[in-house]
């Protein structure tokens, strides 16, 4: 082709141009129109803002409680009332009624008339029921225990330990926790609370805390199985079977933690995050190798060799721990060493029942007969994965830690600092 045939004539650039304005005009006009859609007057949130990398326990307080942030509610786009909650990760939050529902809740702002009418009427309705919601009494009201069905005086221990900790913790939020009004995103401060409708049961999954056994006892509770002992990992984990509450509409939500009874089971913190790195990171995985692996590796391993940076095997303890520090981490924070404050908000929802892993068994059987779970119905004991291993205690959390400078063990302590607080665990040996 000649040099002379490759240059456009005026008319062809000329149609060019009008061609790309009118696509680019649309689109425009397309976004104008979504960004409409989805906006309901507040703005998104960031709670995720990263910590310092340095910070005494009183700065760390002041920035878990000091964030000025704002609840965030995002509407279908398309005000389509089917449940859109199967086909996505993350759900998109329909404020109409829902399969998880249960027939409670009505369709908001439902007009008829012409797009703009209808999407101010729905605007309104969203916000009459946000000012609602805005306007309860946090932190939540905390329920007595209903104990008439423990008949049983070998649980006189249990209850005296369970009374405890619940007042323990309503006092480490008064002094510690300084909040009086929701500052997180709505949505995602229920998002790891399961429900199970039949016994009146939320319970919020703190990971490496005996989760996969909960949940394979609410999937029996909920007459999805009929023991917890036929239930595969993958199954719990991956299966989609039980309901959590950011599922629900806001009326869902409400009612639910006001009426149901509400669980946490917590664990030590150093015990938790050597657990979560055991697990994750000297085991083959598929998800947190080449995710966090790969990252952690490139970042905090000088002259890392070709084929860990390629499948991010190999992280050693030292190198995790720094990922977790760094407040400009590689790759974002993972629920299995989040920390329990930011996990279930234990100082805005008052749970009614606070278990512990190193009582496990005991709490969770007690818990049972409270919320008058069948008598043959018993928490299973089993180890969910790498049963061989030895299960993660404090000599095991030591061998861990020796590898760490004292600094670098304070730090540790100082992330998971309310954690300790709220839940009264000992300062470990630093």
């Amino acid at each position: 082709m000649q040099p002379s045939e490759m240059v456009m004539n005026p008319k062809q650039v000329f149609l060019s141009v009008l061609i790309f304005g009118v696509a680019g005009l649309l689109l425009f006009m397309y976004l104008q129109v979504w960004i409409e859609e989805q906006h309901t007057g507040w703005e998104p949130v960031n709670y995720l803002q990263p910590i310092p990398r340095i910070m005494t326990r009183e700065q760390i307080r002041g920035h878990i409680t000091n964030q000025n942030l704002k609840f965030h509610i995002t509407e279908d786009p398309k005000g389509k009332k089917e449940n859109l909650l199967l086909k996505s990760e993350r759900p998109v939050r329909v404020l109409t009624k829902t399969s998880h529902s249960q027939g409670e809740d009505r369709v908001l702002g439902k007009t008829t008339g012409p797009p703009t009418i209808k999407l101010i009427a729905k605007r309104q309705g969203t916000r009459t029921v946000f000012k609602k919601f805005s306007e309860m009494k946090w932190p939540l009201d905390i329920h007595p225990l209903n104990k008439s069905l423990i008949k049983d005086n070998k649980w006189k221990e249990t209850d005296v330990a369970q009374e405890k900790r619940r007042s323990f913790l309503q006092e480490s939020c008064k002094k510690y926790g300084g909040v009086s009004r929701p500052q997180s995103h709505l949505f995602h401060m229920v998002s790891r609370i399961y429900v199970e409708d039949k016994h009146k049961i939320l319970y919020c999954e703190v990971p490496k805390a005996g989760c996969s056994n909960w949940k394979r006892i609410l999937m029996v509770l909920s007459g999805l199985a009929s023991s917890a002992y036929n239930i595969s990992h993958d199954a719990v984990h991956y299966g989609k079977h039980l309901k959590k509450l950011d599922s629900f509409d806001l009326k869902g939500i409400y009612t639910r933690l006001n009426t149901y009874t509400k669980a946490v089971f917590v664990r030590d913190p150093m015990e938790r995050l050597v657990s979560a790195f055991r697990d994750k990171f000297e085991h083959p995985n598929s998800y947190y190798h080449p995710v966090f692996g790969k990252a952690i590796i490139k970042k905090y391993r000088p002259n890392a060799c070709e084929e860990a940076l390629n499948n991010g095997s190999g992280v050693k303890f030292k190198e995790f721990v720094h990922y977790l520090l760094d407040s400009h981490r590689p790759v974002g924070m993972d629920i299995h060493w989040e920390k329990v404050s930011k996990l279930c908000y234990p100082c805005l929802i008052n749970y009614d029942f606070v278990g512990k892993f190193e009582t496990l068994e005991e709490d969770a059987n007690y818990f049972l007969q409270l919320i008058g779970a069948p008598k043959e119905l018993k928490f299973p004991n089993f180890k969910d994965r790498h049963s061989s291993d030895e299960r993660t205690n404090a000599q095991v959390v030591r061998q861990y830690l020796k590898d760490l400078t004292r600094t670098e063990r304070q730090l540790i302590y100082d992330f998971y600092d309310l954690d300790y607080l709220m839940f009264n665990y000992t300062t470990p040996f630093l």
